[in-house]
């Protein structure tokens, strides 16, 4: 009786028209029973599945199963029919993962609605193209199934290039709070993982799909996953090992201000005495550096020497330098204004050095293209209109050399490394997450970190005005870290791991040869269909 319930099912279960049926329940098949849902369901499955692996919810795993059941439109659909279950799964997972973007409370509700809006539809539109181009290729070859994992990351790299890169929701954030499978990162960068996980996704819907013996085809499963979890605990264990503490002590300040009030006259003055006191505090203990997050008082504090003046006396009495978030403004060639979301570094020696975000927020903290095309400056969404540094500095405390970047500069897998090459021995993390409360964004945005920090082999110590700030070892572990809403400093020496990790080295390599196979592969299936 099952084996003919089990022939029944692989009868029907591969036909384009899937209609729910019943279907009387067996041990072989009651894992396909999803498959037997619409097109439309399963695609919406699939985009909640993936959506909800990512933090701060702790479901990573959703993600190993998450693309099954995309998998079968992809393979057994036309592909029109394709792009629109892609793009409907992938608006489903966004909106799931970066709901966040519509709690911006730092500017009105239609310019926060419509960039919600914005970045999910954008951002749906490479799935859409993903789709389609498998659909293409496993009708042209038969393969489709062989070159998802490389189409996928080939995806990631090319959405995350050039000024509307947004690689935030690579896969790989998903598997941040489990360290083990996250350690290929330092050979593949964080590609390598999402690699994987696409991997493993088509291995469970053949194994759903075979008709043998299922108990023996689970241990390919299994086995990967062992496998990544042995060799990420040997590789933890090795670099533990090798890792030596410096001589070197951060003191990093959370101050839980409001950033909405920040700016306003009413409260400028309880800001600077908040931060005055946190300073004071960090101080005491004798840190080698104290740390403030991104845009930490209402000034431009180069500028502005009666806001300045004050904090540097207490930085030459203690003799511990500061690297303060700030904003900065310039001149440029025409006489212009230009304006820096911006670090600054006070010496005790009197001395002040500066750092321009490389990066910046698309149509958050300015207008893509508007320096090639001025009139766009003019457009207002309520956005800042500031300019992008063009310098990747590195500063030095006591003879150690470390650099900082500043907020969404986290999300890029390939800033960082820049850095390094230049020889910063570890790098800190200014944010102001504060905008978006208790949302899911500030917790993805330090497990972000995680990432970086295992990719490069650094220490990273990242300090956030509302939180979350902490300590993250070049393993990926967190030593320590402050929760989000608390007024704290914590106090941590910095890791270091003599030697350089081959994404340092070769950066994202490993993304440009799942590129080529794609275009090797695709240039084969479409010379066979169309010229043969």
């Amino acid at each position: 009786m099952i084996e003919q319930l089990r022939r029944s099912f692989s009868n029907n279960f591969w036909t384009s028209n899937r209609r729910c049926e019943y279907v009387p329940f067996s041990q072989d098949s009651f894992l396909s029973l999803i498959f037997r849902l619409p097109s439309w369901q399963l695609a919406i499955l699939s985009g909640l599945l993936i959506g909800l692996a990512y933090p701060p919810l702790h479901l990573g795993f959703l993600a190993w199963i998450g693309f099954v059941p995309l998998i079968s439109i992809f393979l057994n659909e036309s592909s029109s029919s394709v792009a629109r279950y892609s793009f409907l799964s992938a608006i489903t997972a966004n909106f799931v993962s970066l709901y966040w973007i519509g709690f911006n409370s730092g500017a009105g509700f239609i310019p926060v609605f419509a960039s919600l809006i914005g970045a999910v539809l954008y951002l749906a539109l490479f799935w859409t193209f993903l789709g389609v181009l498998l659909s293409n290729i496993h009708f042209w070859t038969g393969k489709g199934l062989f070159v998802f994992p490389f189409l996928w990351v080939s995806m990631e790299w090319f959405r995350s290039i050039g000024p509307l890169g947004f690689p935030w929701l690579n896969l790989a954030l998903t598997q941040t709070n489990y360290l083990s499978f996250i350690q290929l990162a330092d050979f593949t960068g964080s590609y390598g993982i999402s690699f994987w996980i696409i991997f493993l996704n088509v291995i469970l819907y053949l194994i759903l799909k075979s008709s043998g013996n299922k108990r023996i085809i689970w241990l390919y499963p299994v086995g990967l996953i062992l496998s990544l979890w042995i060799s990420g605990n040997f590789r933890i264990t090795s670099i533990s090992n090798q890792i030596e503490e410096l001589n070197f002590n951060v003191a990093v300040v959370q101050p839980n201000i409001d950033p909405n009030q920040k700016w306003e006259r009413d409260h400028r003055q309880e800001t600077f005495r908040v931060m005055h006191d946190l300073l004071d505090e960090a101080t005491k203990s004798q840190p080698d550096l104290v740390l403030w997050p991104e845009t930490a008082l209402p000034s431009y504090l180069r500028l502005s020497s009666p806001d300045r003046v004050p904090i540097q006396k207490k930085v030459f009495l203690s003799g511990i330098p500061l690297l303060s978030g700030t904003v900065d403004r310039t001149f440029n060639q025409n006489g212009e204004k230009e304006y820096y979301n911006s670090s600054i570094m006070m010496y005790p020696d009197g001395n002040i050095q500066m750092y321009h975000k490389v990066h910046l927020v698309p149509f958050a903290e300015y207008i893509p293209f508007s320096r090639n095309f001025p009139f766009l400056k003019e457009l207002n969404f309520g956005q800042g209109n500031f300019s992008q540094g063009n310098e990747y500095t590195v500063f030095t405390v006591d003879s150690i050399q470390f650099s900082n970047i500043i907020c969404y500069e986290s999300s890029l897998p390939g800033i960082i490394r820049k850095f390094i090459k230049r020889g910063a021995r570890f790098m800190s993390i200014q944010a102001n997450d504060g905008w978006l409360g208790n949302s899911s964004g500030p917790y993805q945005h330090f497990e972000l970190a995680k990432l970086r920090a295992v990719e490069n082999r650094i220490s990273i110590v990242r300090c956030a005005n509302t939180g979350i700030s902490g300590f993250i070892q070049p393993t990926g572990r967190v030593s320590e870290k402050i929760p989000i809403g608390e007024k704290k400093v914590i106090y941590g020496n910095i890791y270091f791991w003599n030697g350089t990790s081959f994404y340092t080295v070769f950066g994202d390599i490993f993304a440009m040869l799942c590129t080529a196979v794609i275009c090797i592969i695709f240039g084969i299936g479409w010379f066979r269909h169309y010229l043969k």
